[in-house]
């Protein structure tokens, strides 16, 4: 698949800070979470919820990061995730936890995010 980058805008949940443009995130459905850079993400007023959690990087390193919830949107795609604090030399990624809460899914060939249709439902 292609890889793409989008700019995408977040805020705190608890508005208690800026909204925020956070530009060139690599779209990244094999990364389930979103890395925002630390600074960006407290400058949008967003505090770290869970420390020092454990993620496994793509060439097996396992590093810590905290981690925040935020509002994220991208394009008319909306979504409460959480957010990894990304520190100097991590990726800015757009993960998988977010773009399934956008309901998206990824049109690589046109490098976008393309509305994935209705929720499924149960019938009564």
């Amino acid at each position: 698949m292609g890889v793409f980058h989008v700019n995408c805008f977040v805020r705190s949940i608890t508005s208690s800070g800026d909204e925020i443009e956070v530009s060139k995130l690599i779209v990244d459905g094999g990364s389930e979470c979103t890395w925002i850079p630390e600074e960006e993400l407290k400058k949008a007023g967003i505090t770290v919820r869970k420390r020092d959690v454990p993620f496994v990087m793509a060439n097996g390193q396992v590093v810590t990061r905290d981690v925040g919830y935020a509002i994220l949107r991208c394009q008319e795609f909306e979504t409460v995730d959480e957010v990894v604090f990304a520190r100097e030399g991590d990726l800015r990624l757009l993960g998988s936890r977010t773009l399934e809460g956008f309901r998206v899914v990824l049109d690589a060939r046109e490098k976008k995010l393309v509305a994935a249709g209705p929720y499924p439902a149960a019938g009564a």
